[in-house]
């Protein structure tokens, strides 16, 4: 039935038990999964060298998240999506762009700060997904 499973990760515990779920989704029906990451923009008025310094360290920060939930699924590094953006626009992008037949993601993440959901994220992926969403609490 699903060929293409997205699972939405931000290191949150609902996104790790999300992870659990969508990997054996995927087993079960011998998907193809792949795992989206989320970090926010750096506002640009930081101006130098505030800017290089925030974006360094929140792209380390996106790619140690990414790295986690691909081993805590046993993913390789080509399984595992970093995109910069507003959370559920880039969610829902990823799941157009690979042509997702299902996305996994928690119903609470770490907050703007953690950087992925913004308390109703999930909601807006719900709205407008053009697949099955499995929301997982």
């Amino acid at each position: 039935m699903f060929r293409t499973i997205l699972l939405a990760y931000d290191g949150s515990e609902h996104a790790k038990r999300a992870a659990k779920v969508a990997k054996a989704e995927a087993e079960a029906h011998g998907a193809r999964f792949l795992l989206v990451h989320v970090y926010e923009p750096v506002p640009d008025y930081l101006g130098e060298p505030f800017f290089e310094e925030a974006l360094k360290r929140r792209l380390e920060r996106a790619e140690a998240v990414l790295r986690e939930g691909l081993a805590l699924v046993g993913l390789p590094l080509e399984s595992g999506l970093l995109l910069e953006g507003e959370p559920a626009g880039a969610i829902l992008e990823a799941a157009h762009a690979e042509k997702a037949d299902l996305i996994v993601m928690g119903t609470r993440g770490l907050g703007a700060l953690g950087g992925l959901f913004l308390g109703s994220q999930s909601q807006k992926v719900v709205a407008h997904a053009p697949c099955p969403v499995l929301l997982v609490r």
